[in-house]
């Protein structure tokens, strides 16, 4: 038992010579997929680097996949990727826009946690995959008294390599621990009332805010491999789910909203219908030439949705004859969404803290 009245102290009846600790607290850590620390090539090849060799990414035999990776793909990807990260690059904070996103939604958060619990929590955010490191977080944590952690990946639904890979890294860093705290993982929010009012208050805003009333709506969703689905991950089945709730909760019918899945990468079939092609053909075959996008998979604006939505997916719709494409931002930290997290927080806290 510790006396949490000053900022360090040892346990009752300790000697005198024991070393002293910070009083107990409850530590919630948002975890986002990660971002490059620069745009330049060996900043993007860092980054790549580690996010391709994750199993969970890419679970192809590491003897075939990784000559493959370090030979070939790591000399050239990097130029690539580091020029779609230069059309949104922070400028004035010298970061991505995910690192500027996922900041603002953790201080809000803050603010909401410290107001419900005050000084019984600490609140604090790190990457899968770049800095700053799951490692340097949940340490930090340890050090300043949590006794206890809740680890929350910022992911409405689940996949393996989101959600698994971010607990995976969580508890690969427990496992090095002397002194383990208690740990909790925050399961999928996909069908969690206030994220999908918080959605369909997005969608309100933004056909509101159209120069003309989209014809449809592409809930585009990053992709996975088609054979996910078929071994166990449910990934595809919670964004279906996460569809329909939100066509429920504006009111709509079938032929207003659709599903679709992106950022396809390597050979094999992914999860379809693949959002780049799928609306090509809405505009060719099927007349739909004012269409809207949202991508309720992501909880912060990155270089999935900005670059590659708002300017591929655009594009490939404009070429198939599309006329108005409205492009529907992340919940970000708009205060709907920060309720939404904030209440997923405090359910899993409880016992913890009530």
């Amino acid at each position: 038992m510790f006396d949490a009245s000053t900022p360090a102290t040892c346990p009752i009846h300790a000697p005198a010579d024991h070393p002293s600790f910070p009083p107990e607290k409850v530590g919630i850590l948002l975890t986002n997929l990660g971002t490059p620390d620069n745009t330049d090539y060996w900043s993007m090849r860092r980054y790549l680097g580690e996010f391709l060799s994750d199993r969970r990414v890419i679970d192809y035999s590491p003897w075939l996949w990784q000559p493959l990776l370090q030979l070939i793909i790591l000399t050239k990807r990097p130029f690539s990727s580091g020029a779609a990260y230069r059309t949104i690059w922070n400028e004035e904070a010298d970061e991505s826009p995910l690192m500027t996103i996922t900041k603002d939604q953790t201080h809000k958060i803050t603010d909401s946690m410290q107001a419900r619990y005050g000084d019984q929590v600490m609140v604090d955010f790190c990457m899968r995959y770049g800095n700053p490191s799951t490692k340097s977080k949940v340490e930090a944590m340890i050090a300043a008294g949590c006794r206890k952690i809740l680890f929350f990946p910022l992911y409405p639904q689940y996949a393996g390599p989101t959600v698994a890979t971010a607990n995976d890294q969580f508890f690969r860093i427990l496992m090095a621990a002397k002194w383990q705290p208690a740990a909790r993982t925050v399961a999928p929010y996909f069908d969690h009332p206030l994220y999908i009012d918080a959605l369909a208050q997005s969608v309100e805003r933004g056909y509101a805010a159209a120069a003309k009333t989209p014809d449809l709506l592409v809930c585009s969703y990053h992709g996975v491999p088609q054979r996910y689905l078929m071994e166990g991950d449910p990934y595809h089945c919670q964004c279906q789910k996460t569809t329909r709730l939100l066509k429920e909760r504006l009111g709509w019918n079938d032929s207003q909203i659709i599903t679709t899945f992106q950022s396809k990468f390597g050979p094999e079939d992914w999860l379809q219908p693949y959002t780049v092609k799928e609306v090509a053909r809405l505009a060719e075959e099927e007349g739909k030439t004012n269409i809207a996008v949202i991508a309720p998979a992501f909880s912060a604006d990155c270089i999935e949705t900005l670059e590659e939505i708002n300017e591929e997916i655009k594009e490939s719709f404009e070429e198939g004859g599309g006329e108005h494409f409205t492009y529907i931002p992340c919940l970000n930290d708009d205060a709907p969404h920060i309720k939404a997290l904030s209440a997923v927080i405090e359910e899993n806290l409880r016992g913890w803290l009530d």
